[in-house]
């Protein structure tokens, strides 16, 4: 119970003594008797009730979370807004209108658990490339304090539903609508609605702001698109990961033929290598065979003779045959006889071998 209630409460028990007052004067002069006593306490106790009652209508009680917007029927303007508190005002001549500075939040949603009971209150709007989305919203708002709120008192309070119905909820579906227009809708279903989301309170901040309303979040609850659309997404993204597992599975082989040509390719280069080797150990050999053949002509007979099994004292061969000779010259050798000098071996440390190029291959893949 506010101050105001209290003094109209004892304005009724002075309006309620005056009239006792006025049944007394009619029973005093029923009866003869004096009626000033009945008169003082009608007139004292009307007097106090409408004294009482002008006072309860002229004290304005203001909640913490409200302000006041007080409208001066003599100059025909709007005062400045009363603060929280009691404050008095003139009536009949200061017309107050209560608005709250709290937050409050407006949704326009298909459900009616959610936003206007009465109706369904989704966004329908059509993307850029025709396409049509229907979004859920809830704008988190408050009133600017001191003049947006005579803007506000000014510009909407004629209006059915006021600043809710005649504001809030055009500018709403006007810009989201307009939002939506600018984006393609497979980019909303996607990553492109966190972009769509910041546009939408960008404007609406922009838009509330020149109208005394200060926006402190806006959500997008929730974003449907047709059947037709949804299962067209749905078909695209089964054949995106189709074609990526195909992509996968191309590579893994590319990968494993690669790994298979290089490992022919690592045995091939070991097998030439081993040849040059043996090729240049078989060339080095037969340098010190010509060095020897070169230092000792005799060598060719002994290297045959040596050949011969133990056990062979006399070989019968052709009568055209070079290879005859005196067994003695090669088993009895002067006491001065010196082999000549030969050289030791010399393999190669490293052989080169000709790099072979995997582009063919991959090429083939």
């Amino acid at each position: 119970m506010d101050v105001s209630s209290v003094f109209q409460i004892l304005a009724l028990g002075g309006f309620l003594a005056g009239f006792a007052g006025v049944a007394l004067v009619v029973a005093a002069a029923s009866q003869n008797r004096p009626v000033r006593g009945g008169v003082v306490l009608a007139v004292a106790g009307i007097l106090a009730g409408i004294v009482l009652l002008i006072v309860s209508q002229g004290l304005l009680v203001v909640g913490p979370t409200e302000r006041a917007v007080v409208f001066n029927t003599v100059t025909g303007n709007l005062e400045t807004p009363r603060q929280s508190g009691i404050s008095i005002v003139i009536p009949g001549v200061q017309v107050v209108t209560i608005y709250p500075v709290s937050r409050q939040s407006y949704t326009m949603s298909g459900s009616i658990q959610e936003g206007d009971p009465t109706r369904s209150d989704a966004i329908t709007a059509r993307s850029v490339d025709g396409q049509q989305v229907t979004i859920d919203m809830t704008v988190i708002f408050r009133l600017q304090d001191g003049e947006g709120l005579n803007q506000i008192h000014r510009d909407w309070s004629n209006e059915p539903g006021g600043y809710l119905e005649g504001l809030i909820r055009p500018t709403i579906r006007s810009i989201v609508r307009d939002v939506v227009a600018g984006f393609e809708a497979e980019s909303i279903y996607g990553i492109g609605r966190e972009q769509m989301d910041a546009e939408i309170e960008a404007r609406l901040t922009e838009v509330f702001a020149d109208n005394g309303i200060v926006v402190t979040d806006s959500l997008v609850n929730d974003v449907s698109f047709s059947d037709e659309f949804i299962n067209a997404i749905e078909a695209k993204q089964v054949e995106e990961q189709q074609l990526q597992r195909a992509r996968t599975e191309a590579e893994r082989r590319r990968a494993e033929a690669v790994g298979l040509a290089d490992a022919e390719i690592e045995r091939a280069r070991g097998e030439a290598q081993a040849i040059l080797i043996r090729a240049a150990a078989d060339a080095e050999a037969l340098r010190l065979v010509s060095q020897q053949i070169a230092a000792n002509p005799n060598l060719i007979q002994y290297t045959y003779i040596n050949e011969l099994a133990d056990n062979v004292n006399l070989a019968l061969v052709p009568s055209n045959t070079p290879f005859l000779f005196n067994f003695d010259d090669f088993t009895e050798l002067s006491d001065d006889f010196v082999p000549p000098e030969v050289d030791q071996p010399q393999l190669p440390d490293e052989v080169e071998v000709p790099e072979v190029s995997t582009e063919s291959s991959e090429a083939g893949d």
